[in-house]
């Protein structure tokens, strides 16, 4: 793949001045490509309240920077809300999105000032009601859209759509308040009518709801806009677009308040890991493949390839098209055979490739620090450095 398919010479002169005397492996994240994503995307949607979700990207660097842009927040857990409020995130722009907490979590939570959770279940509902009092829901529901994500979320969040009601009734009598419907349709999701699926069953919830006399006000679309990699994706607009149409299609004039979740659009495109080639070896003399050891793998920022599921971009310093590839299989440096990141996929790197040279994996500010593993093996979680805005 060409590295100018993803960043500009100028771009690119930048980074590799930026990250010359840096020691391998690490993750550099272009601050000016966030907050140009950010703006872009509210500029699509300009009614709507992004929330980030941490668990995409938690550095300092990017909360700061996004709240500053005013963001809300998504959080996973506590420990994601602690960080985020000792930046200087209010509560109030906080959703709790995670359906799977405990009791104690609930009642910390409640005790810092969040007043919103993502629910799925009754016994989530009465953890709420007993330790968040009088607190907002979002009721999440199953959606379709695994055939057309590359990383599925419609098995282990989620309720039926026709058990949404019932839930919001029970929430009502145990003293919350329901406002409205949760979904998402799948990480790095390529089919844009997955949405109109969706909101299809959310329009259905809203009028079962009013004939029980619940009024929903919230529809949280959750993620799912794409980052580049290597498969070709729609753009923000084209999604944008659609989505909107949508909307309208279904709502009206009375389109209710929007959440969008953008993590992985909002900051993969903006970061680079980069590697060091440790060695270039076959395992026989027939052997029509390289294989090529890195200083970062699997347990290092690159779990996302799990079954070779996210294909990003991986390309060296210089681009030379008449230079001769060969095809290659990348591997991480860790004593355990599951290292491997691409194996089946046909990756090509020059021949001319040896020991000690850098490459570079586009779009990966997302979804790889925050996955980094803690000295397996002994080896130190990848570091990550910032520059643009002010830098």
């Amino acid at each position: 793949m060409k590295r100018k398919n993803f960043y500009s010479d100028d771009e690119w002169q930048k980074m590799l001045e930026f990250t010359d005397p840096l020691p391998t492996p690490f993750i550099v994240i272009n601050l000016d490509r966030v907050k140009k994503q950010y703006e872009e995307l509210a500029g699509y949607f300009p009614d709507s309240f992004i929330h980030y979700p941490v668990k995409a990207n938690p550095a300092a660097e990017i909360i700061t920077l996004l709240h500053r842009l005013g963001s809300n927040f998504d959080i996973a857990s506590i420990y994601e809300m602690d960080k985020i409020l000792s930046l200087g995130v209010p509560p109030e722009k906080i959703l709790y999105g995670n359906t799977i907490k405990k009791a104690s979590d609930i009642e910390y939570a409640y005790k810092k000032g969040i007043r919103l959770y993502a629910t799925d279940c009754l016994d989530d509902i009465e953890k709420i009601a007993a330790h968040a009092p009088g607190s907002d829901i979002l009721v999440r529901i199953l959606v379709q859209g695994g055939e057309t994500a590359d990383w599925p979320l419609t098995r282990k969040f989620g309720c039926h759509p026709m058990s949404a009601v019932s839930l919001m009734e029970k929430a009502i009598k145990l003293g919350l308040k329901p406002q409205g419907v949760s979904f998402h349709v799948g990480s790095q999701q390529r089919a844009v009518w997955q949405w109109n699926e969706a909101l299809i069953s959310v329009a259905a919830i809203f009028a079962m709801a009013a004939e029980q006399g619940i009024h929903l006000q919230t529809i949280d679309m959750g993620g799912g806009f794409p980052a580049n990699y290597i498969n070709k994706t729609h753009s923000i607009k084209e999604y944008a677009t659609e989505i909107n149409r949508y909307l309208s299609n279904h709502f009206g004039s009375r389109r209710p308040k929007i959440i969008l979740e953008p993590g992985r659009s909002l900051v993969g495109n903006a970061g680079i890991l980069v590697s060091e080639i440790i060695t270039i070896s076959k395992k026989s003399r027939s052997d029509s493949h390289r294989w090529v050891f890195l200083d970062t793998g699997k347990f290092n920022g690159l779990i996302e390839t799990m079954d070779e599921g996210t294909k990003y971009p991986v390309v060296m310093a210089e681009e030379n098209e008449k230079k001769r590839v060969g095809e290659v299989i990348l591997a991480g440096p860790t004593c355990d055979s599951v290292d491997i990141m691409y194996e089946k996929a046909r990756y090509k790197l020059p021949l001319s490739a040896c020991s000690g040279q850098r490459l570079y994996w586009l779009s990966t500010g997302a979804y790889t620090s925050s996955y980094a593993s803690v000295e397996f093996n002994g080896f130190p979680s990848i570091k990550s450095y910032f520059y643009g805005i002010n830098e």
